[in-house]
């Protein structure tokens, strides 16, 4: 029995001050990890808040911005039916005056035509006579 206690056949074990060595570094590791990981938790902190800032800073801004477009474009709107209002009138106004202009040249043809009071105007007044031939606002209200 004498060779079964030998060091060779007992199982290695390292001396209590050779595990506390080892341990040391293991712990000073730990702490490390611990210290760098608390790190990276703040800066998630801080760029989780300097995200909900920009969020709200960009958020604020889409509001303006859709207020201000909002805006424009009632005031163009409004122009629009501005610039529809005064086409129409001047739609209106031309049509008005090509239907005048087509109803003078139409007078103007009955007047030349018939009598040819011009005509006559002349040659009344080289013989030294004056007569009243009618004018042209009477010839205008008997045509229409």
């Amino acid at each position: 029995m004498a060779s079964s206690d030998s060091p060779s056949s007992l199982p290695p074990t390292a001396p209590l001050s050779e595990q506390k060595e080892n341990a040391l570094p293991i712990s000073s590791k730990i702490a490390e990890l611990t210290e760098s990981r608390t790190e990276l938790l703040s800066r998630i902190q801080g760029l989780k808040q300097d995200l909900q800032s920009w969020r709200s800073k960009m958020d604020t801004q889409v509001k303006v911005y859709q207020t201000e477009l909002s805006e424009l474009k009632k005031s163009l709107n409004v122009e629009v039916d501005q610039l529809r209002s005064e086409f129409q009138e001047l739609r209106t106004t031309l049509k008005q005056q090509q239907e005048d202009v087509t109803a003078s040249l139409k007078n103007l043809d009955l007047q030349d035509v018939p009598g040819e009071p011009e005509a006559e105007l002349i040659e009344a007044e080289s013989n030294g006579k004056t007569q009243d031939l009618p004018t042209e606002t009477a010839d205008k209200e008997t045509i229409n």
